[in-house]
């Protein structure tokens, strides 16, 4: 499960996969980080709007994002950014 196309704003990451599009903001995103930090309560987001500055491919399977508050830790696996979509829309 890879997208189409990957596309980064400064306020959200779109994602076109085979049968529909994505669209997950920064905030979003950074609150759903999985790394170590961010899973400890070490690394929260700022209180201000975040936003995205840059989506690093990791192999074939994921994304690093990078945040202007400084973090780019996370690893965001393709199936885990379909699921975030799938979870705003039932939520």
């Amino acid at each position: 499960m890879i997208p189409q196309r990957v596309t980064l704003t400064p306020e959200a990451l779109l994602l076109d996969w085979d049968d529909h599009s994505q669209r997950l903001s920064a905030d979003a995103l950074r609150r759903a980080c999985r790394c170590a930090d961010c899973l400890a309560g070490r690394s929260a987001p700022s209180a201000t709007q975040t936003h995205l500055r840059e989506a690093r491919p990791v192999g074939h399977y994921a994304l690093q994002l990078c945040f202007d508050d400084g973090h780019e830790r996370g690893i965001y696996p393709w199936p885990y950014l379909a699921a975030l979509q799938r979870e705003a829309t039932l939520g």
